[in-house]
C-alpha cells in the first residue's frame, strides 16, 4: 500500500503563495515518479504536476504552468508543490501520488487513486 500525507494547505489571497507537502509512508519515495492532483467542487480532477523519479523531469498543466514548482527530497521521503501567484480558480483540494508516468500531466495514472483520503484543501480568495 503507497501511503502518503499530504499538509501545507491554507486559506491565501490573492497572489500569495503556499508550499504543500506530500510525505510518503512505509515505502521509499525513490522508486516512484510523483504526480499532484487537485478536485474543486463541481469541476473535473486534474493533473497539476508531476515529478520523475530522478528529479530530473518535471511537467506541469498549462493552468499552473509558471507559477508552480515541483520537486522531491527522497532522503526526507517527501515530494513538494511550490504555489505562487495563487488565483481563485487554483482553490481545490489537493492529492499526491505515485504514478506511472509524468509525460502528460492531464493522462497521469496513480498506482493507488489517492481520492479516498483527505488531501490538503487550498483557498485562494480575492
Amino acid at each position: 500500500q503507497l501511503n502518503f500525507v499530504e499538509s501545507g494547505g491554507g486559506s491565501v489571497q490573492y497572489g500569495g503563495s503556499l508550499r504543500l507537502s506530500c510525505v510518503a509512508s512505509g515505502f521509499p519515495l525513490d522508486r516512484y515518479a510523483i504526480g499532484w492532483f487537485r478536485q474543486a467542487p463541481g469541476k473535473e480532477r486534474e493533473g497539476v504536476s508531476g515529478i520523475s523519479r530522478s528529479g530530473g523531469s518535471e511537467n506541469y498543466a498549462d493552468s499552473v504552468k509558471g507559477r508552480f514548482t515541483v520537486s522531491r527530497d527522497d532522503a526526507k521521503n517527501t515530494a513538494y508543490l511550490q504555489m505562487h501567484s495563487l488565483k481563485p480558480e487554483d482553490t481545490a483540494v489537493y492529492y499526491c501520488a505515485a504514478v506511472r508516468w509524468i509525460s502528460d500531466v492531464a493522462d497521469m495514472d496513480p498506482f493507488e487513486p489517492p481520492w479516498g483520503g483527505q488531501g490538503t484543501q487550498v483557498t485562494v480568495f480575492s
